[in-house]
């Protein structure tokens, strides 16, 4: 399953690109999970994910939860906390 990523702000900084396409193994099936396997992929990544609480997710352009599962997603956006004022 081809799952286009969008990163943001210091995401985008820690890994170096706005996003790519990965098409992760089957046993990820949540974005805890997707998290988790990025994490692994190298050191831009680690220092990226090394804190969940701090990232948010989109699921094809709505929020969600880190445990929210993955199945069909076509879009997976990944940024920090946002605030307003």
């Amino acid at each position: 399953m081809a799952i286009d990523l969008l990163y943001f702000a210091w995401i985008r900084e820690a890994i170096g690109c706005d996003g790519e396409t990965v098409d992760p193994p089957d046993n990820v099936t949540t974005a805890a999970e997707l998290i988790d396997w990025l994490s692994a992929r190298g050191d831009g990544y680690a220092d990226a994910f090394a804190d969940k609480g701090r990232i948010r997710v989109a699921i094809d352009q709505e929020f969600a939860g880190l445990e929210k599962p993955l199945a069909g997603a076509r879009e997976v956006a990944l940024f920090p906390p946002v605030t307003g004022g």
